[in-house]
């Protein structure tokens, strides 16, 4: 939602919007660019008298301000149907879905397109350390969206990738996830296949190889060409060794070896499905692979927020346990020895709802240490959840007190890694200023 407002501010748009606990690196952007935000979602906001109320997902029926736009039969839509009809209507769409590594595909993406002179626009659900802001309207026809399979909205159930038709498309991979729409993998392998019906067989499906769910959703019903990565017979990585190195290959034929900043196996698949996006899109394969070598990451997946005392603190988006994992492997592989405390929030609406929990503990094996968030109101045991982990991992329902026992513990040379994906009560602040 604060792209979709900053899209409209660029479209020449006065935008105004409303939430509560907004907080960096969103805040800054939009109030950078001029748009107020209010606290709180007050009825007395209609006084404003805008002509279109853009209604993000997380808001439902019961919402004081939501019920005074039904009752006063204010015009209303979605972020994602806005989107479809002012921004994606004349632009060449590519979209990149999956349950993994969308923002950062997306953020690669855009970043190849730009190095190759073709000035995208793009919409990401992060913030790409090369561009500093998360969207822009762009000077060409490319236009990059972070394409989710989260619903719309109260009164559209319908995945958000759905409203935008795309040209191409990246499928990542897909598991279990989003416990509180979806009642299961079936589910969410359906509104893929809608998504899957949207694209033009003019078009093309760049699809992760090795996910058998994806498969599935194919098996439902294509009519776009496919080129699939993570395979002999399309785009794959050879003696990848994890620490950012390995050799491209499309088909039997070499591109060039990579040796970039980001780390870990996800990472590599992520730059797979970029590069076979944007050479579709006339990237020459080993200019993309130059440029690979400056993209900078993004912020919030395994970014440093600083070093205190010889201690490094990480901040990561990872919140399902595929991600937890991957995530821990790669800065493993980069540490090495060296001692890994994981500080974790199950805070996503599935983790709450505890539907993972039990893959939860083995997601966490790479920490030498664990400290986990469990909130009184979780309603599930954490605690049992990480028993696998025995004598390392640590519950506490107070964040104070999670910060107190890292600064106890943590020595010179070692690495805290928070993953969380909200604010986690700015605690990666708190521990670095406790360091101090």
């Amino acid at each position: 939602m604060g792209g979709i407002a900053q899209l409209a501010r660029q479209k020449g748009y006065s935008v105004t919007g409303c939430d509560t606990n907004v907080y960096p690196p969103m805040s800054t952007q939009l109030q950078d660019i001029g748009i107020q935000i209010f606290e709180g979602y007050s009825p007395d906001q209609v006084q404003i008298h805008p002509d279109l109320f853009i209604i993000g997902n997380a808001l439902s029926r019961g919402n004081p301000l939501v019920e005074i736009i039904l009752d006063q039969n204010l015009p209303y839509t979605s972020g994602p149907q806005w989107l479809a009809e002012h921004i994606l209507n004349d632009t060449y769409t590519l979209a990149v879905a999956g349950t993994h590594g969308k923002t950062t595909t997306a953020s690669i993406l855009s970043f190849l397109l730009e190095e190759a002179g073709l000035s995208p626009g793009f919409l990401i659900g992060g913030v790409p350390h090369n561009f500093e802001i998360s969207a822009r309207l762009g000077k060409s026809p490319f236009f990059v969206v972070e394409a989710d399979e989260y619903d719309t909205a109260f009164f559209d159930k319908r995945s958000k990738f759905v409203h935008y038709r795309p040209r191409v498309a990246i499928l990542n991979n897909l598991e279990y996830d989003h416990a509180d729409i979806f009642a299961n993998l079936a589910a969410i392998e359906t509104q893929f296949h809608h998504f899957i019906r949207t694209i033009p067989a003019s078009g093309l499906i760049i699809m992760n190889s090795t996910s058998t769910a994806l498969g599935r959703v194919i098996e439902k019903g294509c009519w776009t060409p496919i080129l699939r990565f993570n395979d002999e017979h399309g785009f794959h990585a050879k003696n990848n060794d994890v620490t950012g190195k390995f050799d491209l290959y499309l088909e039997s034929e070499q591109i060039g070896m990579l040796d970039w900043e980001l780390l870990g196996e996800h990472n590599c698949q992520n730059a797979l499905a970029a590069i076979a996006a944007a050479h579709y899109a006339g990237v020459p394969l080993k200019q993309a692979i130059t440029s690979l070598k400056k993209f900078q990451g993004v912020k919030r997946r395994l970014e440093i927020r600083g070093i205190k005392r010889g201690i490094t603190v990480y901040d990561d988006f990872a919140h399902h346990p595929t991600a937890i994992a991957t995530t821990l492997a790669g800065l493993r592989n980069k540490i090495g020895s060296a001692r890994l405390l994981a500080v974790i929030e199950p805070r996503s609406n599935t983790m709450k709802l505890g539907v993972l929990k039990e893959a939860l503990g083995p997601s966490l094996n790479e920490a030498d240490i664990v400290f986990c968030h469990a909130p009184e109101n979780l309603g599930w045991d954490v605690t049992s959840s990480l028993a696998t982990l025995g004598s390392s991992a640590r519950t506490y329902n107070n964040i104070d007190l999670i910060v107190s026992d890292i600064v106890k513990e943590a020595k010179p040379g070692d690495h805290i890694l928070i993953m969380s994906n909200g604010s986690f009560d700015g605690i990666h602040e708190k521990i670095l200023s406790a360091l101090s």
